[in-house]
């Protein structure tokens, strides 16, 4: 759901004027920064072949994403306990 560039036809701006176009448009941006996550996560290249191992290795890149994502989860609460804790001791 990207815009044409250049003049467009009557027919392209009232496609891309349409509301449903413009919540697409702005979806897109957040697809782009899942594929950037996966692509840092080591999902930059598949070295595996056949369609068997590329949803092998999409999958592991999935899943060392989250698994980053729940690793800064996990530091995010013990820095508020040890917050919680040094006001206590004070």
């Amino acid at each position: 759901m990207l815009p044409k560039k250049g003049n467009l036809s009557k027919i392209d701006k009232a496609r891309e004027s349409d509301p449903e176009f413009k919540r697409l448009r702005k979806m897109h941006s957040a697809v782009e920064s899942g594929i950037n996550a996966l692509e840092v996560h080591g999902l930059d290249r598949c070295p595996d072949h056949g369609i068997n191992g590329f949803k092998n290795y999409v999958a592991l890149g999935v899943l060392a994403y989250n698994v980053h994502r729940f690793g800064a989860l996990l530091m995010k609460q013990d820095l508020k306990r040890q917050m919680r804790e040094r006001k206590q001791a004070a």
